[in-house]
């Protein structure tokens, strides 16, 4: 026989939902306001850093040994130092979900704006376009398809990291990750599982709006035209 603790039966944790179902929804919208900042801050961070990057090999050579430090580092091993530096409570999850999803926006935005058609660069520098204009106007328009897959990629890092920061940080305002930790040192399976499927159900549907942005924001790209 399995646990319940272990495995519940699906009705049982939809059960628990609608027991209480403002909580277990303010509690995801919390998380989700986590997960949305932090992805913000990373977005922005990479933009500029990618930006550079794209513009001199040195420094792309330089960082890569960083970027893939950050990617490969279990949260675990940093998460003390996360407290030290930046405090307990929503700074320091904000940050954890900034900084592990920084990586795979940088790498996109590099790939994306070094994928720029070359005979549109030609076309900008025949008009002598400024580097802003080519940077606004032409590299990150080129970008955006790369930054989209990578923010399909970081929905489910930060969300992780959200949920796994909520639980170590000792918040206030009950987060997923929080509510699943007390769940856990209870002995509350129900609770527990009803937090992972309102993280799952989260994460879902982040990944279909990033999907109808796509759509809106690609409909000229390749990529959104119909096949066959």
């Amino acid at each position: 026989d399995v646990r319940p603790f272990v495995l519940l039966p699906p009705s049982r944790i939809v059960s628990t939902f609608f027991d209480t179902p403002g909580f277990f929804l303010e509690a995801t919208a919390r998380t989700a306001w986590h997960l949305a900042i932090g992805l913000a801050i990373s977005l922005v961070i990479a933009a500029v850093v990618g930006a550079a990057l794209a513009s001199v090999r040195l420094l792309e050579h330089a960082s890569q040994p960083l970027l893939i430090l950050i990617l490969v580092t279990p949260w675990v091993a940093y998460i003390n130092s996360v407290v030290l530096f930046v405090g307990r409570g929503n700074p320091s999850i904000v940050f954890l979900v900034s900084f592990v999803t920084v990586p795979p926006f940088v790498y996109a935005i590099v790939s994306g704006m070094r994928s720029a058609d070359p005979a549109a660069r030609e076309l900008f520098e025949s008009i002598d376009a400024t580097r802003r204009e080519v940077w606004w106007r032409l590299r990150m328009p080129s970008a955006i398809p790369s930054i989209l897959t990578a923010l399909r990629i970081n929905l489910g890092l930060g969300l992780g990291a959200a949920y796994f920061a909520e639980g170590s940080f000792n918040t206030v305002g009950n987060g997923l990750g929080e509510i699943g930790k007390r769940a856990a040192a209870n002995n509350r399976g129900d609770l527990l599982w009803t937090t992972i499927l309102c993280t799952a159900l989260l994460g879902i549907l982040m990944q279909a709006a990033v999907v109808v942005v796509e759509r809106r924001l690609l409909h000229w790209h390749a990529s959104q035209r119909p096949t066959g």
